[in-house]
C-alpha cells in the first residue's frame, strides 16, 4: 500500500471521528438543554460557552447520581403539608416571619430528601439537576428572603416568595416511597391547602404553580 493511500485513509478515519465525536456533543447539548431549561441558558450566559456549560452540568448529574436522593414517606409527606398549611396561615398576621419559616421548611425537606444543605451554592446546583423548572423561583425567593431580613420587603414581595417557596416546596415532595408495610388511612392534612386571601387572590394548585414557572 502506497504511503499516498495511508494518508488518505488516516484523513478520512480522524474525519469519521471528528464527525461522531461532533454529532455526541450535539446530542448531550440538547439532552441537557431539555433537561436543564433555563438553568442551561442562565449557567451559559456566565460562562460564555456552551462547552464549559456542557461539562459543568454533566459533572452535576454525575455528583447527584452519587448522593443518596430518596423520596419521602407517605408519613413525611403528609406531615410537611401540615406544617406548610401552619406556615401559609401565619402569613397573614406576621408575613415576614412566615417567609422565614417557609425557607427553613424547604430546607428540611430538601435535608429529609438526602440533599447536602450545608453549602448554599453547592445545594442550587443539586437541585437544578432533578428540579430545574422551579430552581429559578426558589432563587428569586431567596433574594426576597434577604430583603425581607434588611425590612425592605413589601408585602407583595413577601407574597411572591411564599408562592415561590411553595413551587419547589411541592416539587421536592414529589410522589411517596412505596411503603408495603404500612397502611396510609388518608385521615391526615392533605398535600396543600388552599392559599388565604391574603397571600394570593385565587387558590393556587400544583399545575398552576407549573404554569407560572414556564
Amino acid at each position: 500500500m502506497s504511503t499516498g493511500i495511508i494518508v488518505v485513509i488516516v484523513v478520512v478515519v480522524v474525519l469519521v471521528a471528528a464527525a461522531v465525536a461532533g454529532g455526541m456533543a450535539v446530542m448531550r447539548r440538547r439532552r441537557l438543554r431539555e433537561r436543564f431549561g433555563p438553568e442551561y441558558d442562565r449557567l451559559a450566559g456566565e460562562h460564555d460557552s456552551k462547552r464549559k456549560t456542557d461539562t459543568e452540568l454533566t459533572e452535576r448529574e454525575r455528583r447527584v447520581q452519587s448522593l443518596d436522593i430518596r423520596p419521602l414517606t407517605a408519613t413525611a409527606r403528609a406531615s410537611y403539608a401540615g406544617q406548610w398549611t401552619a406556615v401559609q396561615e401565619q402569613f397573614v398576621d406576621m408575613p415576614a416571619d412566615a417567609v422565614t419559616a417557609a425557607q427553613t421548611l424547604v430546607v428540611e425537606v430538601m435535608d429529609e430528601r438526602g440533599y447536602p444543605t450545608q453549602d448554599h451554592d453547592q445545594a442550587l446546583a443539586d437541585l437544578s439537576v432533578g428540579h430545574s423548572d422551579v430552581l429559578g423561583r426558589y432563587r428569586a425567593a431567596q433574594e426576597i428572603s434577604v430583603s425581607a431580613a434588611a425590612g425592605t420587603a413589601s408585602t407583595e414581595d413577601l407574597r411572591q416568595a411564599m408562592t415561590h417557596y411553595r413551587a419547589l416546596f411541592l416539587d421536592l415532595l414529589g410522589e411517596p416511597a412505596d411503603e408495603p408495610d404500612t397502611q396510609v388511612t388518608g385521615t391526615g392534612p392533605p398535600l396543600v391547602t388552599d392559599d388565604p386571601p391574603d397571600l394570593v387572590a385565587t387558590p393556587l394548585s400544583r399545575s398552576s404553580d407549573a404554569e407560572t414557572a414556564r
